[in-house]
Formats: C-alpha cells, sequence, structure tokens
C-alpha cells in the first residue's frame, strides 16, 4: 500500500512539476582547492586510502569539520566514513595544509551497511554532530533470503565523536512499515524530535526528490507528510538532494541538489530555496559542474557531488566530491547565488 501511494504521488509530479530549469550552466563557483587520497593520513587505521570524495561538512567555530566518504580498495568498493579539520579563513584563500590527518568515525558494523557507509551529510547542534549518510548493505526477508537494499543511515555523535546513536529509517503508515530499493541524498532543516527531512527514495525506479516529516526518535518517516517537491526535467536521468540544508533567514533554508544529464550522464548542482515546512519556494539552474582536467576524470567521469554546505561571512562554499577519488572545496558569493534563484509558481 505504501509503495503504490509513493508511486501514484512520482508519477504525477513528473508532469506537474517539470519545466521549472533549463539545460543551462553559469558556474558560479570559484576553485579554491582539492584534497585527494596522497594528502591524507589515516591515523586510526593501517591503510592508505585509494579514494578519498563525496564528504559532509559544518563549520563550527573557526574549522570546517568534513566528513569524507573514504575507501582503501577496489575488490569490494566499500566505504567508510572518515574525519578531519582545516581552517576556514586558510581555505578561502587556498592553502592546503602540508599535513593532513584524518580518522574513520564510521565503518560497516550491521548487515544493512555491510557493503559500506557513504556520502555524509553533516549539521551540527547543541554540541552533538547530526550524520546522514547512505548504508549499502541487505534487508533480511525471510532466514537467509537477503535483498539489496540503500538505507537511509542516520548517526549522532557528541563533540568528541562519540558515537551516541546509529540506524536507519523506514517509511511507516499505521502497523506498515516500508523501506524503499534505495532512500538516501537527504538533509534535515532542524534537529527537533519531528524534524523536517528532505529525502530522495527510489520508487519503483523514479528518482525524485521529496520532502517529510520524520521522528528522529523512532527513526521513521510518516506516509502522508512525504511529496515530491522537485523533478529531473526530460533532459535528465534523475535528480537529488546533494547538501545538507544552510539556514539563511528565520524561515528559509538553502540545499544543494544534483541531476544526472542524459546527454554525458555528467552530475551538474544548483540550489534550492525551501521554507521551513520544506516547501521549494525557489531553483536554480546549474551553477556548479565538473570542468577541466582535475574534475572531469576519475573513477566516475564528469562527476561533482554533495554533500557539504557552508555559509561563512559573504561566501556559500560548496565541498563535494571529484569524480569519486578527491574533495573540491568552491566558493560563491552568497548575492550571486540568491540571484540565480527562480522563484517557483504557486
Amino acid at each position: 500500500m505504501i509503495e503504490d501511494c509513493l508511486f501514484e504521488k512520482a508519477k504525477k509530479s513528473l508532469s506537474a512539476k517539470r519545466g521549472l530549469r533549463k539545460p543551462e550552466t553559469t558556474d558560479l563557483f570559484k576553485r579554491l582547492l582539492y584534497i585527494g587520497p596522497e594528502d591524507v593520513t589515516i591515523v586510526n587505521y593501517r591503510r592508505k586510502p585509494v579514494s578519498f570524495f563525496n564528504p559532509g561538512a559544518v563549520v563550527v567555530g573557526d574549522k570546517v569539520r568534513v566528513f569524507p566518504r573514504v575507501i582503501f580498495d577496489y575488490y569490494k568498493y566499500v566505504s567508510s566514513i572518515g574525519y578531519f579539520e582545516l581552517n576556514i579563513d586558510d581555505l578561502l584563500e587556498g592553502s592546503k595544509p602540508e599535513k593532513i590527518e584524518a580518522k574513520i568515525v564510521l565503518w560497516p558494523k550491521s548487515l544493512w551497511e555491510f557493503l559500506g557507509c557513504e556520502d555524509a551529510r553533516a549539521s551540527f547542534s547543541e554540541d552533538k554532530y547530526f550524520i546522514l549518510y547512505t548504508g549499502k548493505g541487505y534487508y533480511e526477508k525471510a532466514p537467509e533470503v537477503l535483498e539489496r537494499k540503500d538505507f537511509l543511515g542516520f548517526a549522532v555523535f557528541d563533540k568528541q565523536l562519540t558515537l551516541l546513536k546509529r540506524g536507519y529509517f523506514s517509511i511507516i503508515h499505521g502497523d506498515e512499515k516500508y523501506l524503499p530499493k534505495s532512500m538516501k541524498d537527504s538533509a534535515l532543516l532542524d534537529h527537533r524530535k519531528e524534524s523536517v527531512l528532505l529525502v530522495r527514495p527510489d520508487i519503483r525506479g523514479i528518482k525524485v526528490a521529496w520532502k517529510s516529516l520524520a521522528d528522529l526518535d523512532e527513526l521513521s518517516i510518516h506516509l502522508t507528510s512525504l511529496e515530491p517537491i522537485l523533478v529531473n526535467e526530460e533532459w535528465e536521468a534523475k535528480v537529488g538532494w546533494s547538501t545538507n540544508a544552510v539556514k539563511i533567514s528565520s524561515n528559509e533554508y538553502l540545499v544543494g541538489w544534483h541531476a544526472v544529464v542524459r546527454s554525458d550522464y555528467s552530475y551538474r548542482n544548483g540550489v534550492a530555496l525551501v521554507n521551513s515546512d520544506g516547501e521549494l519556494e525557489a531553483v536554480s539552474n546549474y551553477i556548479l559542474a565538473p570542468k577541466g582536467l582535475a574534475e572531469e576524470y576519475g573513477d566516475r567521469p564528469l562527476v561533482i557531488f554533495g554533500d557539504g554546505l557552508i555559509k561563512y561571512k559573504e561566501w556559500l562554499i560548496w565541498v563535494g566530491g571529484v569524480s569519486d577519488y578527491a574533495i573540491g572545496f568552491f566558493a560563491a558569493e552568497i548575492d550571486k547565488v540568491l540571484d540565480s534563484l527562480k522563484k517557483t509558481p504557486k
């Protein structure tokens, strides 16, 4: 019943919500620096990473706290989530530290994340880090019958990065509980017991961006609260939320989104403005896209992906994975980003 309901909503959204954007790219971001696996020492694990990418990021004090996806081999491509810090003013100057020490803070420990912990989105509130991530793993449908799924994982750490909570979200309605084939690409607007959650479930192959209301204690999403608000245009294969949400006024948030363009399967990025209820107020065309050798070539070419968005002084800083091997830091004047937004029809 839950899947049928969501599928009908997703189908209707494709016709009702297309036409908001154009296939145009105006790259507003300057390139600050790149950090790859060769730049990093992992202090609590014995091996050198082969990929270091798709990071969540948040500012606490004068430090950018970065939560990268880390891979140590290509045989199974199993990911973990790490942590390191950069001084934000040095970052804006494009200054890379000579020595970057990182540590692993999340790694697979359960069946639902058996194949990896991927693509963190980070936020910070009341001296706690809140991490949304993809748990790539299995669901046991019956004894010894496993079904592959991408779970929407959730972890809470204290300020010293001691793990306080860990689990994954389900969609509920009455006594029914539903786990889509894939549910990820998410952002929290707040950190109360009941919080607005932007999310991207895969509903029978339709991959559009939704808003919802989630219970952070029970790790449940209420079916009746789920509504698609941003859909792929005709020239795109899919869309999803890329970054954490950044509060810019009492009831407005900026959040990054990505789309896969059918013509070259590149990942291109824009921003959306949502209100405190998660409703879409405005959206940009593409304002950040891969260009040049460093961004276009890697394990998965033509990608800038997620996962961190930071507002600092007059700057909007995008911290993203570059072609599945490194991290790029990008900065744009926030006024120019806001000028790129087009209001959505009511």
